[in-house]
């Protein structure tokens, strides 16, 4: 699996409000179980306020998702799915809206 690539979320429960899911842990980790990921949202199904420094917004097969940094959470490699695309252009935002999760600066 890749840092900053999106893959389909296949657990049952959560897929439908979260389809995909961003990998923003570092490959130098991928002997690891776990992957630490990042769900998005459709920016219209998105009921809360779009917080600048914390969601970023971006394009999956043509339709906008909001990334929603504070739910970011370690699942278990065999819970996620076939990899669809690479958010890499929006690699500094996702950072940014970590060390903002953190810091909040």
């Amino acid at each position: 699996m890749a840092q900053y690539s999106i893959y389909q979320n296949i657990n049952p429960v959560s897929k439908k409000s979260y389809p995909y899911l961003i990998d923003v842990q570092s490959t130098l980790l991928s002997s690891l179980d776990t992957r630490l990921v990042i769900p998005v949202i459709t920016k219209k199904n998105y009921q809360s306020e779009i917080i600048k420094n914390l969601n970023p917004v971006i394009i999956v097969k043509n339709k906008e998702y909001v990334v929603i940094t504070q739910q970011m959470a370690a699942i278990k490699n065999q819970s996620i799915g076939p990899c669809v695309c690479d958010c890499l252009s929006k690699r500094q935002e996702i950072l940014a809206s970590i060390d903002f999760l953190i810091t909040g600066i």
